[in-house]
């Protein structure tokens, strides 16, 4: 595919110093100007000021002007308007009012980190050991973002405008809810959910395994339990491991980790998922605040606060 990943998000939030203090104590590095950086990828969120939460602006990358050639075209053919300049494409999602930015950037390379060893029956792996995560002192760091997650009043709309417009494709599909699409080899880097305001619902975070799911999350509820919302589990799309929590402006944020690799279209089958299945293969069941948060009322009425 000519996409290749996702670079960075940019949120809007009422409360930057509180949120960016949020996403410093999650792992991200700060660098001072409203970014935080991940340690394969680089500068992967930016903090702004907005009323409401909100996602401001989606970053992608592509191989080539060439192919910022053809988005531009195909945009054009749903009527939506782009403009090009040099390596870079700018448009808007029509329906949200998100930026979505792709550029030319090589791709990422992640280096390869030992698997590690988990005893099972008749494999042990780790002999004479403590398990893996004992032995990391050191704080989370997340590897690279994964991907956002959006709500949106033109569901069709969204969707085409990734999909047809965009060139994402097409990993699984929730019936009559949304749409989950990659714009590399990971499972999905957008999730489109149908809602009745366009928000942001939740960034995800690579971290090394399912031990550093539990040890980031942990260390986030120290002092703060309000912040869980939910975790831990496995989800059916994508395969991920994963803990949810909440930032100070009302997102959600993932740590997750195992998730299915598309490396060849052909042998990949999108399957359209109904009830639980859509949304966990085991764990807690999700609580309602996620399915929809608390806040959504007064986001559709312009008199969201944060929290």
């Amino acid at each position: 595919m000519s996409l290749h990943g996702l670079l960075s998000v940019t949120m809007g939030v009422p409360n930057v110093a509180e949120t960016a203090a949020y996403y410093t104590d999650f792992g991200l590095a700060p660098s001072g100007d409203g970014w935080f950086s991940t340690t394969d990828a680089g500068r992967q969120l930016r903090i702004e000021y907005a009323p409401s939460r909100r996602l401001v602006e989606l970053r992608v990358a592509a191989d080539d002007t060439d192919d910022l050639g053809r988005i531009s075209a195909s945009l054009a053919r749903l009527g939506v308007a782009a403009a090009q300049s040099g390596g870079a494409l700018e448009t808007s999602e029509p329906a949200t009012g998100t930026r979505v930015r792709v550029e030319v950037a090589p791709r990422l390379h992640q280096d390869r980190v030992p698997p590690a060893a988990y005893n099972g029956p008749g494999r042990p792996e780790r002999e004479n050991r403590r398990a893996p995560g004992f032995s990391r002192p050191e704080r989370v760091r997340p590897r690279k973002l994964g991907h956002a997650v959006l709500g949106s009043t033109d569901l069709e709309r969204s969707m085409a405008f990734f999909i047809e417009g965009l060139g994402f494709k097409v990993s699984d599909r929730v019936k009559g809810a949304g749409a989950f699409m990659r714009c590399s080899t990971d499972h999905h880097n957008v999730l489109v959910l149908g809602a009745p305001v366009s928000f942001l619902h939740h960034t995800s975070w690579q971290v090394d395994d399912v031990d550093d799911v539990g040890r980031g999350a942990h260390a986030m509820l120290e002092g703060s339990p309000e912040r869980h919302v939910w975790g831990l589990g496995r989800h059916y799309a994508g395969s991920n491991f994963f803990w949810y929590l909440k930032d100070p402006a009302g997102n959600f944020s993932e740590y997750y980790s195992d998730m299915d690799c598309i490396v060849d279209d052909q042998l990949w089958t999108p399957e359209d998922l109904e009830g639980a299945r859509g949304l966990f293969e085991w764990g807690p069941p999700p609580p309602p605040s996620f399915l929809h948060p608390d806040d959504l009322a007064a986001l559709m009425t312009g008199t969201h606060a944060p929290g």
